[in-house]
């Protein structure tokens, strides 16, 4: 996951700079957002075997699609948890941040983790399993990053500082 990680931090720097909004607080949002989705990938996608022995059960025993059901409170709460950075970060990144946008983006980013995994432990004995729950719940976790990174939008000192991080100038975060 580093040298990824690595390239799509130098071509988010090369992004910056040829739109000459290069700072340093900009990269760190960058790097941020480069190691933290590295982080992600790394531990929801992986381990996977690649001597994996003939599987002789279905796809489906690697697949929840029921919501709620057997989910587990601290699962919820994690999940949840684990996606509040990408609702900030994406929100910093964004030209027209919007609730939508960000929900989209969460969700377009835990789908196709999710469809990684379903992928990953049928033909290559990944170790997860692939659950609509974890979809959901990761989905409010980006909503509630978006929500912290409003509120704080609307305090005037904290704006100004947050304002530097900002891919794009503009109106604050709606």
């Amino acid at each position: 996951m580093v040298p990824i990680a690595g390239a799509a931090f130098l071509g988010l720097l090369w992004s910056l700079r040829r739109r000459d909004r290069l700072s340093l607080p900009r990269a760190a949002v960058a790097a941020a957002l480069c190691v933290y989705l590295a982080g992600i990938i790394a531990n929801t996608v992986f381990p996977i075997f690649l001597d994996k022995p003939a599987s002789t059960g279905p796809w489906s025993d690697f697949l929840n699609v029921v919501p709620v059901a057997g989910y587990e409170p601290a699962d919820a709460a994690l999940n949840v948890a684990v996606f509040v950075p990408v609702g900030i970060l994406v929100a910093l990144v964004m030209t027209r941040p919007s609730w939508t946008r960000v929900l989209a983006v969460a969700t377009a980013i835990s789908a196709t983790i999710e469809v990684t995994q379903f992928v990953t432990a049928n033909t290559l004995g990944g170790g997860h399993i692939a659950d609509v729950n974890d979809l959901l719940s990761n989905a409010v976790g980006g909503l509630f990053g978006f929500g912290l990174l409003v509120l704080l939008d609307r305090v005037p000192a904290v704006r100004a500082v947050v304002d530097r991080f900002r891919w794009q100038a503009g109106p604050p975060v709606r």
